[in-house]
């Protein structure tokens, strides 16, 4: 029989007949096996990092054996009309009532509707790659769980915390409109329930207590069940698109063809205002992947995600386009303004009572998109626990609810801390940058996944044709913002480039036969191919500022990742490994050692080493 050494050091509590000296020399004891601990973690990072970067898991383990570090399972209680209007209810109170005015303003002018359709048709692109990966893979975590099976544990980990990022900063943007639009219903200005704090930077300077009672009050929703706050939005969700219904029909039947193209014309600012303009409506598409963190929760999955996540976001740009057209026909571009848009649209043509109602109209559909939005922030971070990625607490899903409460207070506290100071206009280009980098990422994954992990053609071949997709896609963009009066070659060149380049590989690269996992997507590579080019032309519109945010972001998250993520994942999976050792003992063995095992499931709270010096 091999022996055994299993080294365990735990917290020593003081017993009843404990002496203070005693109690004293144990506690510095732990102490100094605590630094000790995490000093040798320190000083093997660099090996870590080259194991731990670049590993990877299959479905089945991702299935199977991380979900269990959740405890208990999520309950799948929802169908695909749930998961429709999840995705439907999630961004169009985002988007339309947010970003319209400022974008109408600054931007695109009356050609708004046209940036709309083009966020529209990158969102529809990016919303195939979802699906394909949340059919095959029908886990919680989304964008994380997809790059971290086919790129490797840091690039899923970089994913996460930008969705993270873009979630928390988003909903804390619309709880402020939220407050912007309920006043306006009751006759107050945007600003009139804000409170003006003098001292502090502009920008945050304001405070907003009723943004923060609102999120508070739907994290509490959230930590009692999914499917009753599901059955919540589809209620809010029908009505939302009556009202938007509503909104269309005034706009049309009231509006003059004449706001278009007067004072200045369709698009006053140019055509590269109004593709500039689309990166920022972006911010109304998120939302459709928060469809794909219900995989856990849904009684049908091959069926009724790619209803849900697809359906959602055709019917939502529709109404996009259509409620943005309307606003325009109703008033010149000069005079809508950047808050509550809508509101004060119909109030400038003498409709005041109308401007109440969608006032209360566009507050109901914030709700609806706030409660998808946090549902949504809450599975990612909870599956980012079960890699240990962060502290495994969050993991946890409480079992009477079958909800991730843990990261669902987490998060919600988060959200109501920004959103009591942070004004909209601060946070949403580094919203977009995150969202865009995310959905290039993906894109990117399906491929490689398609045609290496499940196609077994070689690596190097398929990485070179997805660098030659991206570079092409930068120097379209680079030429697109080029002011130079031939700047009409280097678009003709690299954008005939990049087509050649896609229509070459389907031709001599054999698309494998996926018949058998699924949902997938039609006509590869040309989707995610078109999903890339896009999302990378997109962030190349973006302003300076932006990227600066986005580089000490990954800068943080970097850090965080080699200094906590690194070590914990790393020693998550020692632990599992002892356990696996342990079932195959001898029987008078494993009592000794289940207790230590037990230890080991709370790494947060005791440190256990486990060493297995012979098997």
């Amino acid at each position: 029989m091999a022996s055994t050494t299993i080294t365990s050091t735990a917290t020593n509590f003081e017993t009843s007949n404990s002496t203070p000296t005693t109690t004293t020399t144990n506690t510095r004891n732990s102490t100094n096996i605590f630094f000790s601990y995490y000093f040798n973690s320190f000083l093997q990072t660099p090996h870590r990092l080259r194991r731990r970067m670049l590993a990877t898991w299959t479905p089945d383990q991702e299935l199977n054996q991380v979900r269990e570090r959740s405890g208990a399972d999520m309950k799948r209680k929802l169908k695909w009309y749930d998961l429709m209007a999840l995705g439907v209810g999630g961004m169009l109170g985002v988007g339309v009532f947010v970003t319209t005015g400022q974008v109408t303003n600054n931007y695109s002018g009356p050609a708004v509707f046209i940036s709309y359709i083009v966020a529209g048709i990158a969102a529809l692109l990016s919303s195939l790659c979802y699906t394909e990966f949340s059919v095959q893979i029908p886990v919680a975590g989304g964008a994380f769980s997809y790059l971290r099976l086919t790129f490797g544990e840091y690039m899923g980990y970089f994913a996460g915390a930008n969705i993270l990022m873009e979630y928390v900063l988003s909903n804390a943007a619309v709880a402020r409109s939220f407050t912007e639009y309920l006043s306006i219903t009751f006759g107050e200005k945007p600003d009139g329930w804000r409170i003006a704090v003098k001292g502090l930077m502009t920008g945050y300077d304001k405070l907003d207590f009723t943004a923060v009672a609102l999120i508070l009050i739907l994290t509490l929703c959230l930590c009692h069940s999914t499917k009753e706050s599901c059955m919540l939005n589809l209620v809010m969700t029908v009505f939302h698109v009556i009202f938007f219904g509503f909104i269309i029909i005034a706009g049309f039947s009231k509006g003059s063809l004449d706001n278009l193209v007067k004072p200045d014309g369709l698009a006053p600012h140019g055509i590269r205002s109004v593709v500039d303009g689309a990166a920022i409506v972006y911010f109304g598409y998120i939302g459709y992947d928060s469809a794909s963190t219900m995989a856990e929760e849904i009684q049908n999955p091959s069926k009724s995600l790619p209803i849900g996540i697809v359906g959602s976001v055709v019917i939502t740009s529709i109404i996009y386009c259509l409620m943005s057209l309307s606003l325009c026909l109703m008033v010149p571009y000069v005079e809508i303004k950047e808050k509550a848009s809508f509101s004060m649209a119909f109030q400038s043509i003498g409709w005041n009572w109308a401007g109440n109602v969608v006032g209360a109209g566009a507050s109901l559909g914030i709700v609806a998109s706030l409660l998808v939005a946090m549902l949504g922030q809450a599975r990612y971070l909870c599956v980012i626990g079960r890699a240990r990625l962060v502290p495994s607490w969050l993991a946890k899903v409480h079992p009477s609810t079958g909800t991730p409460m843990n990261a669902t207070l987490f998060l919600g506290f988060c959200t109501a801390s920004i959103a009591l100071f942070t004004d909209f206009d601060i946070v949403v280009q580094m919203i977009s940058i995150g969202t865009l980098v995310v959905f290039y990422l993906v894109a990117n994954a399906l491929i490689y996944r398609r045609y290496v992990i499940i196609g077994n053609n070689s690596s190097s071949q398929i990485l070179f044709f997805l660098f030659l997709l991206s570079m092409t896609a930068m120097g379209f963009s680079f030429s697109w913002k080029n002011q130079h009066q031939y700047h009409w070659w280097g678009l003709l060149l690299f954008g005939g480039s990049n087509l050649t380049i896609v229509a070459l590989f389907q031709y001599y690269v054999k698309v494998p036969c996926v018949a058998s996992f699924g949902w997938a997507v039609p006509y590869m590579p040309w989707p995610p191919a078109l999903s890339i080019f896009l999302n990378a032309f997109l962030m190349t519109t973006l302003k300076k500022l932006s990227f600066q945010r986005f580089g000490i972001w990954t800068i943080l998250i970097t850090l965080f990742y080699m200094l906590y993520g690194v070590h914990r994942t790393y020693q998550a999976e020692e632990t599992e490994m002892v356990s696996t050792v342990i079932l195959d003992r001898d029987s008078d063995q494993v009592m000794a050692i289940s207790s230590v095992h037990q230890t080991n499931n709370k790494l947060d709270n005791i440190q256990v080493m486990s060493v297995i010096s012979q098997v």
